[in-house]
């Protein structure tokens, strides 16, 4: 339903914000849900050369903001919106609002920027005029229809918004030149009234989009507004039009009417008083003469802006008694606004579970932390690389054998060749033209029981076995009921005549080193009835670092509940994952040295298997 002219806003204008001003858009919206409107004001944003959404809080609940590229995209999407908030830079300002000005379906535009050159400025009001819009500012907070919309940031918190009552509408009009006084008087006109109805800041530049007369004639033509309240400024003619308009009676409502700048006087001539516009350059454009012209022609005009309080009471409280003003009944506590989670934690209002716990490193403070260990101690000191691993896995310093031991391991499993299944998919990936991390990616999926996973599955079914003491035939015979390969027995090429230099290895050290091998001990003892039936089902490297690695906790003194943790938890097959990343990370290399032509399988090496051809 269309508005009268004299009404700008609403409960069911929405607006376009020009800009992503995101906290000017959620203030909005805070307005509206505190006014209880039925829609939120904000139809749509316009983020230069952008599609999206912007998501907003309604109360408590979460909704999008649709996002365009432009104003005609916008416009052409919401047919309801009739006001722009141009939030552009003063560098931008004109060009956006010009824009503005040519489509017929926005009624009012409000710009905020300042510092628009006067010569733009005045061509925009020109334009505005000529085509029947409301132009409000440059150099504007805005306005407000209390209860029903708000530009921006008008009007403060949500908190002075209540208690200023501008969350329901009141019987007073107000008009003034600067944002900042236009909160205030709307404070004070809550305390000495039943409150305002709309309150519009001009703007402070010297050529305003509207004018404070074209204001107070909407507010003398809304039959809603009673009582009229106006803070005019040094400088300019303006308020002598207003003079003029109480004069000729096109201004009969009660007005009371202030004009700021008294004080220039004691201060060097010319100089400007706070806005672009607050200079008196003659005598008629002193704050003086303009309020003893304003009081002569029948405006309340308090004494001093002290008084301005006492003048708009007497004033209300004559047309309350008069019958003219039928105040405003306080409605129901207005609902309350959830404050943002950020605002809550910077006042210390509340204490929220993190999300996710870390225990091993710590970067928040003044230097890196590995499980209590400064950075520049672990530097400094000279940690290995196995020493640094245990506390990032163990979460302690382990001593120099086992650290030298995971640090053995991880030579031993960096590379195996291109032909077992991380490196072939890595090279793979990487002829496909892929980049490093998914070429090394598409390796690491193929770590499982068959390549790599069986360091964690060799572990976990020597340690089962000697958990219950089992002989190692008994075990055999229990696996081969079961039909369960071994994990950790078996090679293709090394046997007990071929033996694993890996293996070997592994053995030597563990042997000079460790404090006891008890289920190495035990896998060696099943080792030689398996190589009885067949010498190739040997203890390999995958089985011998699994053994080793829960010898290596035994020999930390690690209790049977730790060393489980570790070993159901497939932590032991880390140090193959971390070894062979190394390797497959150099495979990646080797193939981009080479520029390898795109991978493709040749026919001979692929074997078909399909039904026999049906003519």
């Amino acid at each position: 339903m269309s508005r009268p002219d004299y009404l700008l806003f609403d409960r069911n204008t929405t607006a376009l914000i020009y800009g992503m001003q995101t906290k000017a858009v959620q203030r909005m919206l805070d307005f509206d849900f505190c006014c209880k409107r039925d829609i939120p004001s904000v139809g749509a944003m316009i983020d230069p050369g952008k599609f999206g959404s912007h998501k907003v809080f309604w109360g408590k609940k979460e909704i999008f903001i649709p996002v365009y590229p432009d104003i005609k995209t916008a416009l052409g999407n919401h047919p309801d919106i009739d006001v722009m908030i141009n939030f552009a830079s003063y560098r931008s300002s004109f060009d956006t609002t010009m824009e503005a000005l040519e489509e017929s379906q926005l009624r009012t535009i409000v710009v905020i920027a300042e510092g628009i050159p006067e010569r733009l400025a005045r061509h925009l009001r020109e334009v505005a005029v000529e085509k029947k819009k409301v132009l409000i500012g440059p150099a504007t907070v805005g306005g407000i229809a209390a209860g029903a919309f708000k530009v921006a940031n008008t009007g403060g918190t949500i908190e002075s918004i209540i208690d200023s009552k501008l969350h329901r509408p009141g019987s007073v009009g107000f008009v003034s030149k600067s944002g900042g006084m236009s909160n205030e008087a709307y404070n004070i006109i809550a305390l000495n009234t039943d409150g305002l109805y709309e309150g519009i800041a001009i703007g402070g530049d010297a050529y305003p989009g509207s004018t404070l007369l074209e204001h107070l004639l909407r507010f003398e033509a809304n039959p809603a507004i009673k009582m009229l309240v106006c803070l005019g400024e040094v400088g300019g003619e303006e308020e002598w039009k207003i003079v003029e308009a109480v004069k000729s009676k096109k201004i009969t409502k009660p007005l009371v009417m202030w004009v700021t700048g008294t004080s220039i006087k004691y201060m060097p001539k010319g100089i400007q008083f706070g806005h672009a516009g607050a200079k008196a350059d003659a005598t008629r454009e002193t704050a003086e003469a303009k309020n003893a012209a304003l009081k002569e022609a029948g405006v309340v005009v308090p004494e001093s802006f002290d008084d301005y309080d006492k003048a708009i009471k007497t004033t209300y409280e004559r047309l309350v008694k008069e019958g003219v003003v039928k105040p405003v009944g306080e409605e129901e506590k207005p609902p309350v606004i959830p404050m943002d989670y950020s605002s809550a934690v910077a006042q210390g209002l509340v204490r929220k579970p993190t999300n996710f716990t870390c225990t091993i490193s710590d970067d928040s403070k003044e230097e890196l932390i590995y499980a209590g260990h400064k950075i520049s101690k672990v530097i400094g000191e000279n940690y290995s690389v196995g020493e640094t691993i245990g506390l990032l896995w163990f979460k302690e310093r382990l001593p120099k054998w086992a650290a030298e031991f995971m640090e053995i391991v991880i030579k031993l499993c960096a590379d195996h060749g291109p032909a077992v299944s991380g490196a072939h998919n890595t090279i793979v990936t990487a002829r496909a033209g892929k980049d490093l991390m998914s070429a090394v990616a598409s390796g690491i999926l193929t770590i499982g029981p068959r390549f790599g996973g069986a360091v964690a599955g060799a572990a976990l079914m020597f340690k089962d076995a000697l958990d219950r003491k089992l002989d190692p035939d008994e075990f055999i015979a229990e696996m081969k009921k079961k039909n369960i390969k071994i994990q950790g027995i078996g090679h293709r090429i090394k046997s007990l005549k071929n033996p694993d230099m890996r293996v070997v290895l592994l053995k030597e050290f563990a042997a000079r080193n460790f404090p006891a091998t008890r289920l190495l001990d035990y896998a060696l003892e099943v080792e030689q009835l398996t190589t009885a039936k067949k010498d190739t089902l040997i203890l390999n490297v995958d089985g011998c670092i699994g053994v080793l690695s829960v010898d290596m906790m035994y020999g930390l003194g690690w209790s049977e509940a730790r060393i489980k943790e570790v070993v159901d938890g497939g932590g032991l097959n880390g140090l193959f994952l971390l070894g062979r990343t190394i390797g497959m990370i150099g495979h990646y290399m080797d193939q981009s040295r080479q520029k390898a032509a795109l991978y493709r399988h040749p026919w001979d090496d692929i074997l078909y298997d399909l039904p026999p051809l049906v003519e």
